[in-house]
């Protein structure tokens, strides 16, 4: 189904006064953002998610930029002239060489049950594999798509169309961050604090090795760490002159009263000494510092170092699951 050649729109065939059309830019923002809004009850959407909330126009539009090139990788659904739904893809490689190409779609409700969302799913794979061409990435490229487990409209269109569940993750809030338990004593010769420009380096580094063995994790360099840095509440627990651990902490952009834990690593041989307990709260105290009154983060549900029980002794409460689906490439 192609929607980037003449007009660019794509009747659908088997629904009336229904329209396939690209990505046409700033003008696309607004009623992007009221599809979101407008499958929020249905999907039972968490507007104060980190995973995947309710994103304004100007979220969409940053998000928009960010993609390789916006009218290639977004299509919106049409009916009579209005925005009813709308489809993106994404891309990136794994730590084992694997190209990731992520679609998600969304419709309102109203509009479910007719076919549209068949013919979204089916443009967006029908594009990944005109990328994948034009990439050279055929040998390593898999289909990739999200649903929350509360989606059981998106959940059931994925499996039908013979995708297979592969990891999930949960996120998790504390609601009150006023009420935090005492840290407890740490072994003698390893000490917890900010962490400053010069320790940067050695704090992307031991995020990194924490996903060594982990599947499915993304590739993350040095230059997307320091872009994306805001080390007001980082912190980094030493063993002597060796870093330990990190924190990773901070008071999320759309919503001052809500912190979020990004990453809380270890490394091996200094697990078991309470340092990630130690690490979190001193996070947690540092963000409710900066104005947050709640923390949210997620977690691989396969963790195998147990941190959702370290996340459940803090306070931290399961709020909802989100599920990665795959489906081979055939080109």
């Amino acid at each position: 189904m192609c929607v980037n050649s003449g007009n660019g729109h794509a009747p659908l065939e088997q629904s009336p006064g229904y329209v396939l059309r690209p990505y046409h830019g700033r003008e696309d923002h607004r009623p992007m953002a009221a599809v979101r809004l407008g499958c929020a009850e249905r999907d039972r959407i968490d507007a104060r998610s980190v995973v995947e909330g309710l994103p304004t126009a100007a979220e969409i539009a940053e998000a928009s930029a960010k993609l390789d090139d916006p009218s290639e990788y977004q299509a919106l659904v049409e009916h009579n002239g209005a925005v009813v739904g709308y489809s993106t893809i994404r891309r990136w490689q794994e730590r084992d060489g694997t190209w990731l190409y992520l679609h998600r779609g969304y419709l309102l409700p109203e509009h479910r049950g007719q076919g549209i969302g068949s013919a979204m799913l089916s443009w967006a794979e029908d594009r990944i594999r005109a990328l994948v061409q034009q990439h050279g990435t055929a040998r390593t490229a898999v289909l990739g798509a999200n649903a929350m487990a509360s989606q059981q409209d998106a959940t059931a269109l994925l499996l039908d169309a013979g995708y297979r569940r592969v990891f999930s993750l949960v996120e998790l809030e504390l609601a009150d961050l006023r009420q935090l338990p005492d840290v407890r004593p740490l072994p003698p010769g390893i000490r917890v604090g900010a962490v400053d420009p010069s320790s940067y380096r050695a704090a992307w580094k031991t995020v990194v090795d924490s996903y060594a063995e982990g599947s499915f994790t993304q590739r993350w360099t040095f230059e997307s760490f320091l872009a994306t840095a805001d080390p007001t509440c980082w912190r980094a627990a030493w063993d002597r002159d060796d870093m330990a651990g990190v924190a990773l902490c901070s008071v999320r952009r759309q919503d001052g009263t809500v912190g979020e834990v990004e990453e809380l690593s270890v490394r091996r041989e200094s697990r078991r000494l309470r340092l990630g307990r130690a690490l979190l709260l001193d996070g947690l105290r540092c963000l409710r510092e900066h104005g947050a009154e709640t923390a949210r983060l997620y977690t691989g549900t396969a963790n195998p170092h147990r941190s959702y029980d370290l996340y459940e002794s803090v306070g931290f409460r399961r709020q909802n699951e989100y599920v990665r689906h795959r489906k081979p490439v055939s080109v």
